[in-house]
């Protein structure tokens, strides 16, 4: 098949993928990008403390991320769940108002420690707004892009890649005879959904989603909802959420947090139907929110 695109013809390739190529299954088609399969993911937070202006928000967390579930933060606002997001990317150390002690751990490397190349710890993880953030390029290159700064050159691949993260997303009949047009003209439903191929396409280990459907219709949240469920056959997935009935519908895994505290983390059923704390209880009962 023949898809005008800049210009020129280009064909996709798909056909010519071999059984190497496509052994990760259906979200990790190029061998390149793959984690080694004998390897699970591993993320350790350890006494992690993070002072922004002189408050102190998260305090002493230590908690570990399990592989190839959904981990859902709860916790009422305020609490420090996305600033412990963040800290797991390195997105605040920037800021010379930010003071941040303790360890985060991936796959044993120390995120925090001097001197460590952190682009190729967070190539691991691909991250997810609250509201989407398309690069202001078109919709191919904003999938191409992260696969061109890691390396990729070859437009075969590229194309292959671009074809197959879009379709990984339910992006694919919607968009393939525009891929030329800015991203930015995407519904906001679809724009979150690029965004996620975005991150996908550099293979990362941990997806990290800081209120993902929080700006989306019902349909589109419920679309992402169901990737999620998907994704987590090949990574680890850590949610901030505000809504428990979502963290309900998809966590295995939850962490709850009050003023800048990990009170109790544990197996999603442990957590809803018998918890250990009263603070927890009562969050989930719905004495303060």
């Amino acid at each position: 098949m023949n898809i005008p695109f800049l210009g020129k013809k280009i064909k996709w390739y798909m056909q010519d993928l071999n059984e190497t190529e496509l052994k990760k299954g259906f979200f990790r088609p190029y061998q390149k990008f793959c984690t080694n399969e004998s390897r699970r993911s591993n993320m350790i937070v350890e006494n992690l403390n993070v002072t922004i202006q002189h408050n102190h928000i998260l305090k002493d967390v230590s908690t570990e991320i399990p592989d190839r579930k959904i981990t859902c933060i709860i916790g009422p606002s305020g609490c420090g769940k996305s600033t412990l997001l963040k800290s797991l990317n390195r997105l605040l150390d920037n800021n010379e108002d930010v003071k941040i002690s303790g360890k985060v751990l991936v796959d044993g490397e120390e995120l925090y420690a001097p001197g460590v190349e952190i682009t190729h710890i967070r190539r691991k993880m691909g991250l997810l707004s609250q509201r989407p953030c398309p690069l202001p390029m078109s919709i191919y290159d904003n999938i191409a892009y992260g696969c061109r700064i890691h390396g990729l050159r070859n437009r075969k691949k590229l194309n292959m890649v671009v074809r197959h993260y879009l379709q990984a997303v339910g992006l694919w009949e919607e968009v393939k005879d525009r891929l030329h047009s800015p991203a930015g003209r995407m519904s906001i439903g679809q724009q979150q959904r690029l965004c996620l191929a975005r991150g996908l396409a550099v293979e990362p280990q941990f997806i990290l989603a800081d209120e993902a459907t929080s700006a989306l219709d019902p349909i589109s949240s419920k679309t992402i909802e169901d990737l999620f469920l998907k994704l987590k056959e090949e990574y680890a997935i850590v949610l901030v959420t505000h809504t428990l009935r979502q963290a309900l519908r998809i966590a295995d895994y939850v962490i709850f947090m009050y003023m800048g505290e990990i009170v109790e983390a544990g197996p999603a059923e442990q957590i809803f139907k018998n918890p250990q704390k009263e603070l927890t209880q009562k969050y989930l009962s719905g004495v303060f929110s």
